[in-house]
C-alpha cells in the first residue's frame, strides 16, 4: 500500500523510533510504534512492527494479533515461531508445539527452522518434559562445528536445558562451548560457566566506594571533635566545669562502699564552685538551693 509522501515520512520516522528503541525502552518503542499503527494500519511492515513492540512489552494477545495481521497482508511464514512463541507467553504451550508439527515449518528458512526447534522446547520445557525438551534441541545444526548468527542461542538452550535436568558435567561443555560461538556476548554464558565452577566476583568499584564513604565519615567525626574542642577552649568555666565532672566520685546511699576508689585524706569540698554573695542573692526565690551546685544536665 503507497502512502503520500509526507504520511509515509511521518510513519518511517516513528518505525526508525521502534527500531531503535525496542531493545534498551521498550515501552517507549511501543508508544511510537502505536503512533504508526494509528497513521498506517494497514501497511503490513507497521503491523509486523507493532507486534514487535508488543511482545517485547509481553502484549502477547496483542502482539499475535499484528503478527497475524501482517502474515495475511504478506503472506509471508516468517512470523510464524514468534507467534508460536506468544501462544507460550498465554501460557498455552500445547499450542505452540501443534504450531511446531505444521507445514508453515517447512517453509522457513534455517534461522527460522532454528528458532522454531528453540520454541517447541521451550514449550516441552513449559510443560515440565525436560528430557523431550533435549531431545528437541539435539540436531544437525547444534552438532554442526560452523558458527552461525543462531548456534550461541542454539547450544546455549541445550546447556541450559541439560542443567535444569541434573546432568551438570554436560552442562558445563556446552556453556563453554556456546561462549565460543557468543563473539558478541548475547548470552551469559561466562557467568553461568563461572558459577558451575564455585567462582565468585567482586565488584572493586563498589569496595571503592564503601571506603570513600567510610572515610568521609571518619573526615567529619574529626572536624566535629575539633570543633568541639575549639568551643571548650574559648570557654574557660564549661572546660573547667567539664574536668570537675570528669573527676568525681559518686556513691549509692544504700551501698557501703564508693565506686571507684577514693583518697580518705582527700576534702571533696575542695571540688564546691563557691558562688559569690551577689549571684547568691539573685538565686534565693522559692528557698535556699545547695550553695554552689548546679546540674545544667
Amino acid at each position: 500500500m503507497s502512502l503520500p509522501k509526507g504520511l509515509a515520512e511521518e510513519v518511517s520516522k516513528n518505525l526508525v523510533m521502534v527500531a531503535r528503541l525496542i531493545d534498551e525502552d521498550p515501552e517507549q518503542a511501543y508508544a511510537y510504534s502505536r503512533i504508526a499503527l494509528r497513521l498506517a494500519s494497514r501497511v503490513a511492515a507497521v503491523r509486523e512492527a507493532a507486534g514487535f513492540a508488543a511482545y517485547a512489552n509481553q502484549k502477547y494477545a496483542e502482539a499475535i494479533a499484528e503478527f497475524r495481521a501482517a502474515k495475511r497482508m504478506t503472506g509471508s511464514v516468517e512470523l510464524w515461531p514468534v507467534i508460536a512463541d506468544c501462544e507460550r507467553g498465554l501460557g498455552r504451550p500445547e499450542r505452540a508445539l501443534a504450531m511446531a508439527g505444521e507445514p508453515e515449518v517447512q517453509k522457513l528458512d534455517k534461522a527460522g527452522q532454528v528458532e522454531m526447534r528453540l520454541v517447541a522446547a521451550g514449550a516441552r520445557r513449559d510443560m515440565d518434559q525436560l528430557d523431550a525438551a533435549i531431545v528437541t534441541l539435539q540436531s544437525p545444526e547444534l552438532a554442526s562445528n560452523s558458527v552461525q548468527p543462531w548456534t550461541a542461542r542454539l547450544r546455549y538452550a541445550y546447556a541450559d536445558a541439560l542443567l535444569a535436568a541434573g546432568r551438570e558435567d554436560e552442562a558445563r561443555e556446552w556453556f563453554a562451548k556456546t561462549l565460543e560461538a557468543d563473539k558478541d556476548g548475547a548470552t551469559d554464558a561466562s557467568d553461568r560457566l563461572a558459577e558451575l565452577d564455585g567462582v565468585e566476583f567482586v565488584d572493586a568499584s563498589a569496595d571503592d566506594v564503601e571506603d570513600d564513604s567510610d572515610l568521609e565519615v571518619e573526615e567529619e567525626f574529626d572536624d566535629e571533635v575539633d570543633e568541639e574542642d575549639e568551643d571548650e577552649d574559648d570557654d574557660p568555666e564549661v572546660a573547667a566545669a567539664e574536668r570537675a565532672s570528669d573527676q568525681a566520685e559518686y556513691y549509692d546511699e544504700d551501698d557501703d562502699e564508693y565506686e571507684g576508689d577514693v583518697d580518705a585524706d582527700v576534702d571533696v569540698t575542695d571540688e564546691i564552685v563557691v558562688l559569690d554573695e551577689d549571684e547568691d542573692d539573685d538565686r534565693q526565690d522559692d528557698g535556699r538551693r545547695d550553695a554552689g551546685v548546679r546540674d545544667d544536665g
